[in-house]
């Protein structure tokens, strides 16, 4: 069984002070289009980011809102903007940067809040006892294709309400050649110097990769 993926574009989850500010006093978003992940959705509303050395515009917000104002963007944003966001689980937001958001009816200084966010697969609990894994657990997937790659450092998040799904920035997205609707395989990558051994989590089987491009 693989995995599909899902590629996020870069977007914004407003807390609902932060969306009374820049849409005005009762703003509430309004649904564009239903997500993957029951219940979530992008939204109508747009902002704008400001940073010290660019701005980039009609970023999307998604549904619901959110306890915390959360920015989530590439590398090739961030250099975009001036900025320096770390790679961060969702919701980890202590120390990151912040900028400066506008909307149609006001804008704000955001101080911290802005991060790429680190590649994780949502697994329903049920999706979890198949696949053998944890919340929180790192696990590494394989692509294929002709940028066949490995992504390691991908984080399991499990749920009841979650929808199998591996979420990838565009600049990930890019360099793998994956677009949404694509499937990843779940393996298993041994410590290496210069050779690999994959094996690989399904029906059992083991195979072995020695050939490997530095």
């Amino acid at each position: 069984m693989n995995i599909p993926v899902g590629v996020s574009a870069r977007h914004i989850h407003l807390s609902q002070a932060d969306l009374e500010t820049l849409f005005g006093r009762g703003a509430e978003l309004h649904v564009r289009k239903e997500l993957s992940q029951p219940g979530q959705f992008a939204a109508e509303e747009t902002v704008h980011l400001h940073g010290p050395r660019g701005m980039i515009e009609n970023v999307r917000v998604l549904g619901p809102v959110r306890p915390h104002t959360q920015v989530e963007i590439s590398q090739t944003d961030a250099h975009k903007l001036g900025i320096n966001p770390p790679v961060r689980e969702s919701g980890q937001l202590e120390g990151t940067p912040g900028l400066t958001l506008v909307g149609p009816s006001g804008s704000l200084q955001l101080l911290e809040g802005v991060i790429v966010a680190m590649r994780h697969v949502h697994f329903s609990e049920e999706d979890a006892r198949e696949f053998d894994v944890e919340n929180g657990e790192e696990i590494a997937l394989r692509t294929t294709g002709d940028r066949g790659m490995i992504f390691e450092r991908v984080i399991a998040r499990v749920s009841p309400s979650y929808k199998l799904d591996f979420h990838i920035d565009t600049d990930e997205a890019n360099a793998s050649g994956l677009h949404t609707g694509d499937e990843v395989e779940l393996v298993e990558v041994d410590d290496f110097q210069g050779n690999e051994n994959i094996r690989v989590t399904m029906d059992d089987a083991v195979e072995t990769h020695p050939d490997v491009v530095s």
